[in-house]
């Protein structure tokens, strides 16, 4: 940090007011809401990360027209103003500005719940769902900009702090803006700013001077034969700065959706450049902020110092760690849990309708739940400043007053019960962490030479996976810090069981049955086998990967594979390889990196036959038999529990793939409820 440079946790003044930090927790999709209501479920989650030090918290866009309903639960303007009252009520304590979030999808919206047709500066229909919107006419013009403007009212009715506009990556406004789908040769071809202009003066009157209005304006559509590049985005800053009082910088348009909220396979902060030139353009008359998966503290305040922003958009951060900016200003900033930008639980757009939540913080957006834990510095909880001790609140509820609470240290007692949880991994290190902070003496048994099991396992062979190995050191790390004797190379035995107090089993997962047989030409092997071993580990010849399951680790051991330069061929029975990661935005992504790695995607076919250095395969379809180059078959098949002790001592507690293999989430969550259940006396 350099001496004149701000720091993350410096106030600044905004429109008048004052925000206690530079840390933004931005608007996004998190199915909180009952129908298109915000709901006491939103209140808890923004009142989180206003205890948690944000500065600026922008609720959910709410869409300003009823005709523009682009997933179930989308928010509806005219319906929120007491959700919003009730949010601006829970942060008030904090000094935490709260904005509304006013948007439009345009075109691309969806016609499946609002039944009603798309409106959009041109008929060009959505990239994404092929649906044809209508061209608005000046009618439709002026009912959308008179609806901005009775939002941004409800708003300050509410009590809110002010409003942002979004001309986002999925937005009408960036739609005017874009010679992609704004071909009109009225006033708004010729002027593409003409509405968003319109828009803001209409808000502005609404709120006054004494409210903050912010835009977010995409600044590249990746697409430069006709969409908005950082040139001309550059003129659109010079042309609207005067008008707001925050400038939220981002990229992406009809054609790169996701690349506004990527996955790990896109380097964090990837939008340093381009905020920095926004900020140059703006010429110092509205500060700008930097969004773009910006999830490290250090990363954050390297982009103030280089004066790349004067805010930091942080939001999948402080949903994988809502005490983020506290923990900054305590001076325990390496205690913050790690985001690993996974995206497999706090992307929500999709038929499935999930509640937004963080493979590594389970609690989040299920704050009002019975078996919520929350976590805070004693210091930011109104406690003595003591870094080794916290409070941890269970129970959902709309204050922490009216929860229980339980806080660290114990007594000596419960210190003497020593708790054996067998497994280190996820779901074991998250109970022994719970556990220890809750003042109990826990022992990890973990039979490999390391700590940390199947996240250690995805963490292999470079790229954006090796991130899921920060969730194991700081569970590791955060276990050894609270006391935890982690004992690796340790196998318990069910002898070591019936000598034992109370046990937590968390022993995960074990290979499925083999797909098919093979003969001695071809070698098998599991995933989790080659995890550990490596590349270099495999017989020499073409490697096959059978992937029935569909998600991201036969992609990533492919990917793996293929870097080492071997002949690689994915077997997947559907159309398209890799067809889970749909759900976290790399789907496309993944399969062109596949395609420029060399792989051989072998689509909709399942294996049938291992012999003669070959694997055959046949099309789910028409049956039709096909025999690929192999030496090497790699299982990516299903898992089973792993559940010996457990049959050895039944009812023992456990957590995790132990109970059925899933993902990191449920084993962190099962974890920690098995923790809690044994500290309070009972199932939660």
């Amino acid at each position: 940090m350099t001496g004149d440079s701000p720091r993350l946790t410096d106030p600044i003044r905004l429109a008048g007011r004052t925000a206690p930090a530079r840390v933004i927790f931005g608007p996004h999709e998190t199915n909180l809401g009952r129908r298109r209501e915000l709901t006491e479920r939103h209140v808890a989650y923004y009142r989180r990360r206003a205890a948690g030090g944000s500065g600026v918290v922008v609720v959910e866009t709410a869409s300003v027209t009823a005709d523009d309903h682009p997933y179930e639960r989308a928010p509806l303007a005219e319906l929120c103003e007491p959700g919003w009252a009730a949010i601006a009520e829970a942060c008030a304590p904090y000094g935490t500005l709260v904005l509304a979030g006013l948007g439009h999808a345009g075109g691309q919206g969806s016609s499946a719940f609002s039944q009603s047709v798309l409106w959009a500066p041109s008929p060009v229909p959505d990239a994404v769902t092929r649906e044809m919107p209508a061209e608005m006419e000046q009618e439709q013009i002026d009912a959308v900009m008179a609806a901005f403007a009775d939002a941004a009212r409800r708003a300050a009715r509410a009590g809110l702090d002010g409003v942002e506009i979004d001309a986002g990556a999925v937005s009408l406004l960036r739609q005017f803006h874009s010679g992609l789908t704004n071909l009109r040769g009225d006033a708004y071809g010729e002027d593409r700013l003409r509405l968003t202009r319109q828009v803001l003066a209409a808000v502005r009157e609404a709120i006054g001077e004494d409210r903050v209005l912010s835009l977010r304006l995409s600044c590249d559509e990746l697409a430069p034969w006709a969409g908005v590049t950082p040139e001309q985005a550059a003129a659109q800053v010079d042309a609207l700065a005067d008008a707001v009082d925050l400038l939220v910088v981002v990229r992406g348009g009809p054609f790169s959706a996701s690349a506004y909220r990527p996955d790990g396979h896109t380097p964090p902060g990837f939008n340093l450049d381009l905020c920095h030139a926004m900020r140059k353009a703006a010429g110092g008359r509205v500060p700008v902020a930097l969004q773009g998966s910006v999830v490290e503290l250090g990363a954050a305040q390297a982009a103030l110092d280089d004066g790349a922003a004067d805010l930091v958009e942080m939001t999948r951060a402080q949903i994988a760690e809502p005490r983020l900016v506290a923990l900054a200003r305590a001076g325990m900033a390496e205690r913050a849990r790690p985001c690993v930008l996974c995206n497999q639980t706090c992307l929500v757009r999709d038929n499935r309708n999930p509640i937004v939540t963080c493979v590594g913080e389970p609690g989040s957006g299920y704050e009002t739940e019975e078996s919520f834990l929350d976590e805070m510095p004693v210091a930011e909880a109104g406690g003595p400043a003591a870094a080794e001790r916290e409070v941890l609140v269970v129970g959902g509820g709309p204050a922490a007053a009216e929860r229980e609470v339980l806080v660290v240290g114990g007594g000596p007692a419960a210190a003497e019960r020593e708790v054996l949880v067998v497994g280190g991994g996820p779901a074991g290190l998250e109970c022994a962490r719970v556990l220890a902070t809750l003042g109990r003496t826990v022992r990890v048994a973990e039979k490999r030479e390391r700590a940390g099991g199947a996240l250690r396992l995805s963490a292999v062979g470079g790229g954006a996976r090796e991130r899921m190995g920060l969730l194991a050191d700081w569970l590791e790390a955060e276990c050894r810090r609270l006391g935890v004797r982690i004992d690796v190379g340790a196998e318990v035995t069910a002898d070591d069981l019936a000598s034992a107090g109370q046990v937590v089993l968390a022993t995960g997962a074990r290979p499925g049955p083999q797909p098919v047989c093979a003969d001695g030409s071809i070698t098998v092997v599991g995933v989790r086998e080659l995890c550990e071993r490596g590349p270099a580990a495999l017989p020499e010849g073409p490697v096959v990967l059978d992937d029935p399951v569909g998600g991201p680790i036969a992609v990533a051991a492919a990917e793996w594979l293929a870097a080492e330069g071997r002949q690689v061929a994915l077997i997947t029975r559907d159309g398209t390889a890799g067809t889970m990661l749909a759900l976290t935005g790399d789907l496309a992504d993944a399969n062109s990196r596949l395609q420029r790695a060399g792989v051989e995607r072998v689509l909709r076919s399942r294996l049938r036959a291992l012999a003669e250095g070959h694997a055959t395969v046949e099309h789910v379809w028409t049956s039709e038999p096909r025999r690929l180059p192999c030496a090497v078959l790699i299982d990516c098949g299903f898992e089973l529990p792993e559940e010996s002790l457990y049959q050895a001592r039944p009812g023992t507690p456990r957590a995790g793939d132990c109970v059925a293999p899933r993902t990191v989430l449920e084993a962190v969550l099962e974890g920690r409820r098995r923790a809690v259940e044994l500290a309070t006396g009972g199932a939660r």
